[in-house]
């Protein structure tokens, strides 16, 4: 993107008066220095704040006859249709209307609980789930980068879908596995769904794209994304020769004939299929490939004398000039097309462990269909499309035709535009009061004085994980008092403060140990780089158990004072990870209770050496006793309800889909247990099911925040046992992953987590009602009620605390 300009300014000012109708005098400014800086700010010689002349400049010479000034309103005014607009467009866009993926099927009469019907698909429901994302793209109270942003998420959680999860299924059916699912579907069946509904969700990003923010944001917020067919002659001059001079030198077209192969065609990547013929020779057609390559920008910037930002996508650049790169050939047609392939089986198991784990290792090993589906342009030549399908082995059904651009996880890049009115408010984290500090004086209280006065529960990203969780690692690794840093890592960013703090620790002589996930989805890789460079610093490092999967979020320091040596630990639902604690919402408790000591302590035993049957005092441990922990607090929630008493369970999480305790849901239900359940993701749990699950209500919350962490309240008839930690109620935390929950024990604490859980539940902006037939209906407040958004009375709360 090329730099901000006075002209550039000059366009947006004018497009922002055109769109709204009206821009007063005292919104200028404003709006300039927030989108763009105070540099197009100049002081006048009586110390007023003015737009600087060269912005004036080309204001005055950009601007038509449709734009005056009105010295009553002291505004510039936008003329629409010949008659004066001085307010917004009152046209509201309609609530819009989502399909539903999940089948339900009829519930016989007194049918067991383990029956088919009683359950919805994971599959199904997740993509759901994913529904619920796109509608934010399609919300118009979202602003509307953030809107664009929601279409990069949809699209790239369906394409992390695509490979884990149909490449799972596919890997099944190829296996001849032919074991149902808890609703009863075969692998066959479950393609056949989950690649119907998966051709429509594409289908339905491209339209909101195409046809509803992508106009949107050329009228809003000058951003235009542009055909190559309205450029003009000094534009398209401007982008062959970018073509020519940064384009050109790094493809490589591939051709296809006997003497050339198919080549291999890396996964997610944007490639042109080109139709190529030799103008004198009486041969069929040629076929090549051209990768669009992925070292440059997709959106190229071009100067645009109408918008702030005028853009064309890359693969319109080398479609356009394509001819090129084949001298002595006609080019007969281009088409651009997209694979995704299967999840590599040796390290990417995260998202697909239940359905790989019924094949078989023999079975594993065998190469089966790589590509699982093709995404093209709708008007490919048929010819072209024969021969992308033989080389790909793929059937119609692996096919989406797009009418639109491929590869929507671009728009990340045009959601990161600098425009802050168009994003959501910039929510800064509060330091936990405890822990604030005015600077950093030397006779400040160090975080162990404070952790010692009382358990801290640390909330992000409402409160400040850097002067938190960070703060604390990065006390120990200086502190001379610390003997020793144990701590796990599932995922953690390129430029982890964390792991510098425990390399400079074991630099300093201190014993540090860490457990590194080598199986963290999309992050093996950054891990591994990660451990050896620990390994190098002296770190003792362990990369997991065999055949579990490492995600319990723990730290523990051992600290000498005086003659004994003192633990403090870090219990949390999220990982060490500074970006995605300032988007994901995570609790953690940072306490010195000797008994959570000993266990974290006899946790990091059993994660390094050989302690299987290791005993815990306070924490519950997954695959230790964790299941069976919570089959005990059902229970003791159902025997209260039995005694005509009020049986309580809320509990919040990602995704629900572990039978056994839907079943054991299902139980406390009839027993007249009231439970609320608050799933971002898929459940396989059907709520209000005439007697199944009466009593139990389910609601999704999707907003600015991802909502990942995990409570479990269980009212113990008035006493309330409350636990926070890192394993969801799914089949894999309880059963296949070494997880921690840890008791919150303190009343204060107790009492904040159940104004946070009970806030959540009256939600009526972000939340979403589940029915029975697994659809959901987002809440919406009555006309003349008082909208409550989750995420904004969290940051409120937040503010309160630190600064009451």
């Amino acid at each position: 993107m090329t730099e901000n300009n006075p002209k550039k300014i000059a366009v947006w000012l004018i497009n922002k008066i055109k769109t709204n109708g009206i821009l007063r005098r005292s919104e200028v400014l404003p709006q300039v220095e927030s989108n763009f800086g105070p540099k197009y700010i100049t002081i006048t010689p009586k110390g007023n704040k003015t737009l600087n002349k060269a912005v004036q400049t080309n204001f005055r010479e950009l601007k038509d006859e449709s734009i005056y000034w009105n010295v009553g309103k002291q505004a510039w005014i936008s003329k629409i249709n010949g008659q004066d607009s001085d307010r917004k467009d009152k046209t509201v866009e309609q609530p819009p209307s989502l399909p539903t993926a999940v089948k339900v099927q009829n519930v016989p009469d007194n049918a067991p609980v383990d029956h088919p019907s009683l359950y919805l698909n994971r599959e199904l429901g997740w993509l759901d789930f994913n529904w619920r994302v796109l509608y934010q793209a399609m919300d118009p109270r979202n602003p509307l980068l953030e809107r664009v942003r929601f279409i990069a998420i949809t699209a790239s959680n369906l394409d992390e879908f695509v490979q884990k999860r149909i490449g799972g299924l596919k890997r099944q059916e190829a296996a001849g596995v032919n074991d149902l699912s808890p609703d009863g579907r075969t692998p066959d069946t479950q393609i056949e769904l989950v690649q119907q509904q998966t051709d429509k969700m594409l289908q339905k990003i491209s339209e909101v794209w195409e046809h509803r923010l992508r106009p949107k944001i050329a009228q809003e917020a000058s951003i235009k994304i542009s055909n190559y067919d309205e450029l003009n002659e000094e534009q398209i001059s401007e982008l062959n020769d970018y073509f020519d001079d940064h384009i050109y030198p790094t493809l490589t077209p591939l051709a296809v004939d006997p003497g050339h192969p198919f080549p291999f065609i890396s996964n997610l990547s944007l490639s042109l299929a080109v139709k190529l013929r030799h103008p004198n020779k009486e041969v069929s057609s040629s076929f090549a490939r051209v990768k669009i390559p992925s070292n440059q920008p997709r959106w190229l910037n071009v100067n645009s004398e109408s918008y702030a930002f005028y853009h064309v996508p890359i693969e319109e650049v080398i479609r356009q000039n394509i001819h090129k790169l084949f001298p002595g050939m006609n080019v007969q047609s281009t088409c651009v097309f997209r694979i995704t392939r299967n999840a590599d089986l040796r390290r990417n198991e995260e998202e697909a462990e239940d359905l790989l784990s019924m094949i078989s290792d023999e079975l594993r090993e065998r190469r089966f269909a790589e590509v699982v589906r093709m995404e093209i342009e709708e008007d490919v030549e048929e010819e072209v499309l024969v021969l992308l399908k033989n080389e790909l082995h793929l059937t119609e059904k692996d096919i989406t035709y797009v009418d639109g651009l491929l590869n929507l996880t671009s728009c990340f890049t045009i959601a990161n535009k600098n425009l802050p009115s168009l994003r959501y408010n910039k929510w800064n984290p509060v330091i936990p009061k405890p822990l604030y500090h005015d600077g950093e004086k030397e006779d400040r209280p160090n975080i162990f004085d404070t952790i010692k006065k009382g358990d801290l529960l640390v909330h992000h990203p409402y409160e400040s994980f850097s002067g938190s969780v960070r703060r604390l690692i990065e006390e120990a690794a200086d502190d001379p008092n610390v003997l020793a840093i144990k701590q796990t890592l599932y995922r953690t960013s390129d430029d982890s403060p964390i792991v510098k703090a425990l390399v400079r620790a074991a630099e300093k002589g201190k014993q540090v140990a860490v457990l590194v996930e080598v199986k963290a989805r999309f992050d093996e890789a950054s891990n591994i780089e990660w451990g050896k460079m620990l390994e190098n610093a002296g770190v003792h490092v362990a990369y997991g158990l065999v055949g579990l999967k490492t995600h319990a979020k723990v730290a523990l320091i051992v600290r000498r004072e005086g003659d004994k040596h003192v633990t403090y630990c870090h219990i949390g639902t999220g990982n060490y990870h500074i970006h995605t604690a300032e988007i994901y919402t995570d609790l953690g408790l940072i306490t010195s209770d000797p008994d959570l000591g000993y266990d974290v302590t006899n946790l990091f035993h059993y994660l390094t050496g050989y302690a299987p049957d290791q005993q815990y005092r306070k924490l519950l441990v997954a695959p230790n006793k964790l299941r069976e922990s919570f089959y005990k607090l059902i229970d003791n929630e159902i025997a209260i309800a039995n005694e005509g008493n009020d049986g309580r369970i809320i509990a919040k999480m990602n995704a629900l889909d572990d039978v056994g305790i839907i079943q054991k849901l299902y139980e406390a239900s009839r027993a007249g247990v009231n439970i609320d359940l608050i799933v971002r993701g898929h459940s396989r749990l059907r709520p209000h099911l005439e007697g199944y699950s009466n009593n139990i209500n389910v609601i999704s919350i999707i907003g600015r925040f991802l909502e990942h962490d995990r409570i479990y309240y269980f009212g113990n008839d008035g006493d309330p046992e409350i636990y926070i930690g890192s394993g969801d109620w799914r089949h894999r935390n309880l059963d296949e992953r070494v997880e921690a929950l840890v008791p919150i024990n303190l009343h204060a604490l107790k009492k904040r987590i159940t104004v946070i859980l009970k806030k959540a539940l009256k939600d009526n902006r972000l939340a979403w009602d589940m029915h029975p037939d697994g659809t959901y209906t987002q809440r919406r407040p009555a006309e003349g009620q008082k909208e409550y958004n989750f995420h904004d009375m969290m940051m409120k709360d937040a503010r309160k605390r630190a600064f009451s």
